[in-house]
């Protein structure tokens, strides 16, 4: 089928999009409508933690589908129990709220801090945030971000987001004041070009914020739900923070987030927080169904084991281009460059022939991979076999 007989022209522009459709994927390759090809180590923004279509989310979606699909989160239902009881038993935190996107699940986060700070601290409601973070599209979740030009994108900004230098611990206690009530940051900065927090930071932050009073809330939701190699990535630095915010992984493809806290931080009245479709039976069974792949005796070990490998590859390659290393944690990760070509060599990349690579540059000098978690040691290999080609078509032999 040619790309000519689609009427793209009815989707809205909201990002350069090439002259290709997608129809059909496994694992990790996906298939255009011309019949090619491509391994995809952008797994839609390490959304595809288990990969393209896997059984486990088809299964799911199947028995599901033929029980309830949204009975209104008025009421409980089966299967956001089970994830919920799940991601608690997992971690830290006591409750959780279900929502459908990460962007969502932070503007929640938000929420629930500025009304801890109504309850608990005189109505302190500032959450200081670091530059180059990235907390989603919504106005409240665009103003805690810290990407360059953001600041005037859709002015005037939502208020009280100060800014600190990630992995400077004097930067966020020189902003703390009395309306400070918590503070806010990925374990791993993803847009910035994949920048762990050390774990140092982090316990750093815990102090700090015990301290003060103040509540710690990290941004898993590009980290979370394994990516890192732990269930979630705060568990590296041994602490144990007030809120956590998931996306991507947590629904392995399907629209589904969450917002987690402690008891003592769950402080939401009733109309405070809600959402049409929030917590339906449908995303949450694909939810168990994920959790529990990952949960399985062995999965994260062996995503400890491909990270490593994926680290391994990349300095090699690095080394024989000569560049800047590479970075990141577990299956995140960052090859650095030693010139601002990323946008050239991701496009390169993906219309190589007559297989494709699907790659990510977030800044000019930087690739990022977020294969699947079940990504296999030879698809690594050639993931950087069809790299080297790439690199040969836009920088010569």
């Amino acid at each position: 089928m040619e790309f000519s007989q689609f009427r793209v022209q009815a989707v809205m522009e909201i990002t350069q999009r090439p002259e290709l459709v997608f129809v059909r994927g496994e694992g990790s390759w996906l298939e255009d409508h011309a019949g090619k090809r491509y391994l995809d180590f952008v797994q839609g923004w390490a959304v595809n933690a288990l990969g393209h279509n896997p059984e486990p989310i088809r299964a799911a979606l199947h028995q599901q589908v033929d029980r309830l699909i949204n009975p209104s989160p008025a009421f409980y239902n089966e299967p956001s129990i089970a994830l919920a009881d799940r991601l608690t038993d997992a971690s830290c935190f006591d409750k959780v709220f279900f929502a459908n996107s990460g962007a969502e699940a932070n503007e929640g986060a938000i929420k629930l801090a500025r009304r801890y700070g109504q309850i608990h601290r005189n109505g302190a409601y500032k959450i200081i945030t670091f530059t180059n973070a990235f907390h989603g599209r919504t106005l409240a979740t665009m103003s805690a971000s810290g990407k360059p030009g953001w600041d005037t994108l859709f002015a005037p900004q939502v208020d009280g987001f100060p800014k600190a230098t990630y992995n400077d611990i004097a930067s966020v206690e020189a902003l703390i004041d009395d309306q400070t009530i918590a503070v806010m940051l990925e374990p791993v900065q993803g847009e910035a070009g994949v920048v762990p927090a050390t774990d140092e930071f982090l316990q750093q932050l815990r102090e700090l914020t015990r301290k003060h009073g103040l509540l710690l809330i990290v941004d898993e939701v590009q980290t979370g739900m394994g990516r890192t190699g732990k269930m979630f990535a705060y568990q590296h630095a041994g602490i144990e923070p007030d809120i956590m915010t998931l996306g991507k992984g947590i629904g392995g493809g399907v629209p589904l987030s969450a917002l987690l806290a402690r008891e003592e931080v769950s402080c939401f009245r009733p109309g405070d927080q809600g959402g049409t479709y929030n917590g339906n039976p449908l995303m949450t069974a694909v939810g168990v169904a994920v959790f529990d792949t990952l949960a399985a005796p062995g999965f994260l070990e062996n995503v400890v084991k491909l990270g490593e490998l994926l680290a391994q590859r990349s300095l090699a390659f690095s080394a024989k281009w000569g560049m800047q290393g590479e970075r990141g944690r577990g299956l995140l990760r960052a090859l650095v460059l030693d010139r601002e070509d990323g946008g050239q060599i991701v496009e390169a990349a993906r219309d190589l022939a007559p297989v494709g690579l699907l790659v990510n540059s977030p800044r000019p000098n930087l690739l990022r991979f977020m294969p699947a978690l079940n990504v296999t040691p030879e698809e690594i290999d050639i993931q950087f076999e069809l790299l080297d080609q790439a690199f040969r078509q836009v920088r010569g032999a």
